[in-house]
């Protein structure tokens, strides 16, 4: 019993303090008046009476009056209904001082007959709502949908924009200033044109958020869009990216898929090829390949060199403009090196190839005019044996063969996997023969 005795204690304690505060709270001010009148208190009790009936919730309120000293008596249903009537009663003219003995009722019925109250109230509005909800719904739903139909469209978009990437960016804005518009027509319907602001401000601070959290990814889009309006390569091009040396396939929203020449797929995040070193081989026709061959010490130089040049010049897939040169890299040990170059149309010739082909000709030109190209020599010198002075004689160098015709697709195999790749309806190709080059 000790535990009910105690809060029954401070139940009695609290109550007084309550009353007292709203004693103290919002007394009238001004002069007493000398002359005491039993009409005036009545005419006072009177229209607080008055005022009161007029008002929810001080039913069960009663008032008294005694030379301007007003006592108010009763429950309402909560503190704050109780805390209103000193305002009520200073405003009464005459009123002397007041005293609010109201209390807070503890009868479960009249607590919750406001919150009934006010739940039919939202009820009904609600009910009431619902026809221009529902019209601000079908307008919403109907823009959007004309936003939808319209960016379907493919000549409009398809037309302005260089390429399907940025024709489906196109769309995607006009889904979303569709998407706006019908937002806003629907809020001005059911009047809650302020809401719109509210809902912009968040998504704003969203997207600045998601913005940070994939930066890299927007990044990547962005690279996307300036590489496919502004290409600098076109498909079968041959291109080297970061180390990285191969024919383009495509440009996807991505990456940058590459075929390497040994046959590999080599995929490359947009945002690294817009900022990498792009060395693009296909751009021009003419291209420049070379070679180095090491000669003996004792060589005629210019006599090779003369040589090399007319071996190149007389290969049938070398230009005559830029002509064939040749020239003195380095001095080694036991070998002086010559660098040789030529130039070839990359439309008709295989480089690789040509290379190759120039080599071997211009070794077998080397040696069937006895220009030596020795290799390393080592003396070994073993202890008792008897060195012998003897040199077997150098065997008859065959005959070189005429040169070759060399084609430019000549790895038929890899020129297979790149129409095979390239034929793939399924996969998107950002690469347009109409966008600038850079």
């Amino acid at each position: 019993m000790r535990p009910i005795t105690l809060l029954l204690l401070v139940v009695c304690l609290a109550l007084p303090c309550g009353a007292a505060r709203a004693q103290d709270s919002d007394q009238p001010s001004g002069t007493i008046a000398v002359t005491d009148s039993a009409g005036q208190d009545a005419a006072i009790a009177g229209r607080i009476r008055d005022i009161l009936a007029e008002l929810d919730g001080y039913t069960d309120v009663s008032v008294s009056v005694s030379s301007g000293i007003v006592t108010l008596r009763g429950t309402t249903v909560d503190a704050a209904t109780a805390a209103r009537l000193n305002d009520l009663a200073a405003r009464v003219e005459g009123v002397v001082a007041i005293e609010n003995e109201v209390t807070e009722t503890t009868d479960v019925v009249q607590r919750l007959n406001p919150a009934v109250d006010r739940f039919r109230a939202r009820a009904n509005a609600t009910i009431a709502f619902l026809p221009l909800a529902l019209v601000a719904l079908v307008v919403f739903a109907v823009v959007v949908l004309i936003g939808i139909v319209f960016a379907r469209l493919r000549a409009p978009w398809d037309r302005i924009a260089p390429n399907a990437f940025i024709a489906d960016i196109y769309r995607q804005i006009v889904r979303l200033v569709f998407l706006v518009a019908g937002l806003v027509l629907a809020l001005d319907i059911v009047g809650a044109t302020a809401l719109l602001s509210t809902i912009l401000g968040a998504a704003g601070i969203v997207g600045l958020a998601i913005g940070f959290a994939v930066r890299d990814t927007v990044e990547n889009f962005i690279a996307s869009i300036m590489l496919s309006v502004r290409q600098p390569f076109r498909p079968n091009d041959t291109v080297e990216i970061e180390g990285d040396t191969g024919k383009v396939i495509r440009l996807t929203s991505r990456a940058t898929i590459l075929l390497s020449f040994d046959g590999n797929h080599i995929r490359i995040p947009n945002s690294t090829v817009f900022k990498a070193r792009i060395v693009n081989y296909t751009r021009n026709a003419e291209r420049r390949f070379d070679f180095a061959l090491g000669v003996g010490p004792d060589t005629d130089l210019a006599a090779a060199r003369d040589l090399a040049v007319r071996t190149l010049g007389d290969l049938p897939f070398v230009l005559a403009t830029p002509a064939p040169n040749a020239w003195i890299e380095t001095v080694g040990d036991s070998t002086i090196t010559l660098e040789m170059t030529g130039w070839i149309d990359q439309t008709e010739t295989d480089i690789v190839l040509a290379r190759s082909e120039a080599i071997r000709l211009t070794m077998a030109a080397f040696t069937a005019k006895g220009v030596a190209m020795p290799e390393p020599t080592y003396r070994v010198i073993g202890v008792g044996a008897a060195e012998s002075t003897d040199t077997p004689p150098a065997p008859a160098p065959p005959a070189a063969a005429p040169p070759r015709h060399v084609e430019a697709s000549a790895d038929k195999h890899l020129e297979a996997i790149m129409e095979q790749e390239r034929a793939d309806p399924a996969r998107d190709d950002l690469l347009s023969p109409r966008a600038p080059e850079e």
